[in-house]
C-alpha cells in the first residue's frame, strides 16, 4: 500500500512539474519546490538545483534538513562537483561515495565539505530538453538515509531513476515557461509597435488636415522635430494629439516660438 501511495505521489509531482504556464509563475519558488519534492520522494538528506536561464546568471535552490549546508555544497562546486560535471556532459553522475578515493580525487574541495556535513553519497541528473541542459538536480544522501547503501545498491539505482523522471518533467515545464515568456514578450512588443503606429497615423492626420497638405509632409515635420529635440517620433505624435506642440511652429521646423 505504501508503494502504491508513493507511485501516486510521484505521478502528482510529475504533473505539477510541467504546470508552469500560470500568470503567477515564480522561477525561484519553482526550483525550491522541485528540490523539496526530491527530498520528499527520495528520502535523501538534501537536494539542490543548479539552473541557468540561458545567460551568465546561475540560480541555486536548496532543500533539506540543513538548507544552508546544501546551498554551500552547490556554491562550492565552482571548484568542481557533480552538478558542474553533469552540466558539462549532459549526462547523469552515478551515485558516488563521498569517502571514496574517487570522490576525493574527482572533486577534492566538494568531497571534503560534503563529508563535513555528513553526506555519504551524492549523485546528479541533468534537467535537459532537446539536447540543451537547463539545469541539474543534485541529491545528497546521509549515512542514515534510506538510500544510503552506496552507489551500486538497488535503492540508489531506483533513486536515480526517480530523479531522472522528475528532471525530465521539470525540463518540459521550464522549456514551456521559457517559450511562453518569449511569446508573451513578443506579443507585448508587437502591441506596443501597433499602438505607436496608430498614434503616429492619428497625428499625421491631424496635421495634414490642419495644414491642408499630404500625410508625408506631416510626418516629415514630426520626424524633423523629433530629431531636433532628441525625441522618438511616437512621443511627438502624442504631443500633437494632445495639442502640446504648436502646429505652425512644428511646420516651420522650429522647436519653439521665436
Amino acid at each position: 500500500m505504501q508503494d502504491r501511495d508513493s507511485e501516486l505521489r510521484l505521478a502528482d509531482v510529475l504533473v505539477e512539474s510541467v504546470d508552469t504556464l500560470t500568470d503567477d509563475f515564480d522561477l525561484g519558488r519553482y526550483l525550491s519546490w522541485l528540490a523539496d519534492r526530491c527530498v520528499e520522494l527520495l528520502g535523501v538528506r538534501g537536494a539542490g538545483v543548479m539552473y541557468t536561464g540561458g545567460g551568465d546568471e546561475v540560480l541555486l535552490a536548496a532543500c533539506g534538513c540543513r538548507q544552508g549546508a546544501v546551498r554551500e555544497l552547490l556554491e562550492i562546486q565552482h571548484l568542481g562537483g557533480p552538478c558542474v560535471e553533469s552540466f558539462g556532459t549532459g549526462e547523469p553522475v552515478a551515485p558516488v561515495r563521498i569517502d571514496s578515493e574517487g570522490a576525493e580525487a574527482r572533486w577534492p574541495a566538494f568531497a571534503a565539505r560534503a563529508g563535513k556535513y555528513g553526506v555519504a553519497v551524492t549523485y546528479a541528473v541533468p534537467i535537459r530538453r532537446n539536447g540543451t541542459v537547463l539545469g541539474v538536480l543534485n541529491l545528497f544522501v546521509g549515512a542514515a538515509g534510506r538510500a544510503a547503501e552506496a552507489g551500486t545498491g538497488a535503492a540508489s539505482d531506483h533513486g536515480v531513476r526517480i530523479a531522472q523522471a522528475i528532471a525530465k518533467a521539470a525540463a518540459t515545464g521550464l522549456h514551456n515557461h521559457r517559450t511562453h515568456s518569449a511569446y508573451r514578450v513578443l506579443s507585448e512588443q508587437l502591441q506596443t509597435a501597433l499602438d505607436s503606429r496608430i498614434r503616429i497615423e492619428q497625428a499625421k492626420g491631424i496635421l495634414a488636415e490642419r495644414w491642408n497638405t499630404g500625410m508625408d509632409e506631416a510626418f516629415e515635420a514630426m520626424r524633423g522635430h523629433a530629431r531636433r529635440e532628441q525625441q522618438v517620433v511616437d512621443l511627438v505624435a502624442v504631443q500633437v494629439i494632445k495639442g502640446l506642440i504648436d502646429a505652425e511652429t512644428l511646420r516651420r521646423g522650429r522647436s519653439g516660438p521665436s
